[in-house]
């Protein structure tokens, strides 16, 4: 019975060290292929084919959604960003989410808010509208005062109350950079396939921003901050642009995404869930093959949003939890679309990676860790194999986000200073000691109690619009 029980804690190892490998490969391949690929895509929203959106009148009008719950020491600096932006003719529909704070008192008084008798026709189902109003100082700017119904149900009152064929989708806490807009929104002018561009989001802890932009970049203070840092440089540039470039991209991020209207009211709009953004991304997938429509979604590593990124370890847990609920919940909803060859890639190849190695990841990771521990119990473990595994791990997975931040600065050259670049680094040799270990757990609890539909919200920070001198 002993050597039976042995036998299957030696086999579930090997699959444990296979899965390593394969995960660690993909990683691999994938950055390589970022830094093929990336070149290309910056192409798509160079200066010259943006300026071309200016003078001519070669545009598509956009509706900004700013969802907001809870937000007053972020909402009047961002929506006076947002109001800033560079595009020749868009609106700004803020929906205040029944907050419990100041936010729409704040709203009210810094933009001169008076509320309207306007009603909008409600295609998409949400909770009831208390007011809708209009600011005085801007006529782009609109406020939607509703109950609370959670950020989906935000985002179909705000898609019910806009006006134009694209929407763009921000949450209230980013600051978009002045003509980020214009380069996710070009696409659309020039190439009618696509149903949604994504751009890249940034964390902002840290970084100076005066008069709308983020004028010096820098390493964040905090530790919990700077792993973040480097998970958003490997998440995005490797992950998501190589995901772009194979047409299998199934999340664009809730901070700053823009769409075709028509298509995602096709779907019903958002649908009520803690993962909303990947939802909404693999359900426009699965309409445009169910209609046998040609479509692209585009991932675009320039233009940028910047973020508040988790502060404490506390919210980052709240937050990394609601993630991988969501993506539990979304995988389940759209299960008819894995490894079904109707779906293309998508169902083929980026489904079952994100089931295998997301989804199911945290778990096997963490028994992985447990058979060692069983090893170790039952002496089995041979030294010298348990450090060269060691030390694979941890030099594979620097390489990785080392590899990130590279390819970054290669490519964008975002940190000018040499001591920012050797935060980050030490930040990317040190994420597999610990930091990813307790994301895994928080994972790993989340995927067991996925059908919980708590939102949890991580602490906010006022965003201050003037420059600031970084302290390390």
């Amino acid at each position: 019975m002993l050597d039976t029980f042995i036998l299957l804690l030696l086999l579930w190892q090997l699959l444990t060290l296979g899965f390593f490998v394969a995960l660690n490969s993909y990683y691999s391949f994938f950055t390589v292929l970022a830094l093929i690929t990336i070149p290309r895509q910056l192409t798509l929203s160079s200066h010259h084919h943006i300026n071309s959106l200016v003078v001519g009148s070669y545009y598509r009008p956009i509706s900004i959604i700013v969802p907001a719950y809870n937000e007053e020491l972020s909402i009047v600096t961002s929506i006076s960003l947002l109001l800033r932006l560079k595009f020749p003719e868009f609106e700004l529909v803020v929906v205040n989410d029944g907050s419990t704070d100041r936010t729409l008192q704040r709203l009210i008084e810094a933009f001169r808010l008076v509320p309207v008798p306007r009603p909008f026709q409600a295609r998409l189902s949400h909770e009831p509208v208390i007011h809708e109003y209009v600011s005085l100082m801007s006529d782009q700017l609109r406020v939607i005062d509703k109950q609370n119904g959670g950020k989906s149900d935000a985002l179909n009152a705000g898609l019910n109350a806009s006006r134009y064929p694209l929407f763009c989708c921000v949450d209230a806490d980013s600051v978009i950079e002045p003509n980020a807009l214009m380069r996710a929104a070009k696409l659309f002018v020039e190439d009618r396939r696509v149903v949604a561009t994504g751009g890249m989001v940034r964390i902002l802890n840290g970084c100076n921003l005066a008069n709308g932009k983020v004028t010096d970049v820098h390493a964040p203070v905090k530790w919990v901050e700077r792993f973040q840092a480097i998970e958003y440089l490997r998440g995005f540039l490797v992950g998501r642009s190589s995901w772009s470039a194979l047409n299998g991209l199934l999340i664009i991020s809730g901070a700053f995404g823009v769409f075709r209207k028509d298509v995602v009211m096709a779907i019903d709009g958002y649908r009520k869930t803690v993962g909303e953004d990947m939802d909404l991304v693999v359900r426009l997938h699965r309409y445009c093959c169910d209609q046998k429509m040609p479509y692209r979604v585009y991932f675009l590593p320039d233009p940028v949003c910047w973020t508040q990124a988790p502060a404490d370890w506390h919210s980052l847990l709240v937050q990394r939890n609601r993630w991988h609920r969501g993506l539990v919940e979304t995988l389940l909803h759209n299960r008819g679309m894995m490894g079904n060859p109707r779906y293309g890639l998508v169902g083929m190849v980026a489904l079952p990676y994100f089931l295998l190695f997301e989804a199911l990841g945290p778990a096997i990771e963490f028994i992985g860790y447990a058979g060692f521990v069983l090893f170790f119990f039952f002496e089995l473990i041979n030294c010298e194999f348990a450090l060269l595994f060691l030390g694979l791990a941890v030099l594979w997975g620097a390489w990785l986000n080392l590899g990130g931040l590279m390819l970054d600065n290669v490519v964008f050259r975002r940190y000018a200073r040499a001591k920012d670049l050797m935060i980050l680094s030490v930040a990317g040799l040190f994420e597999f000691a610990g930091y990813r270990q307790l994301i895994a757990v928080e994972r790993l609890i989340a995927t067991v109690t996925f059908w919980r539909s708590s939102w949890g919200k991580p602490k906010r920070q006022e965003i201050s619009n003037e420059k600031r001198k970084a302290t390390y």
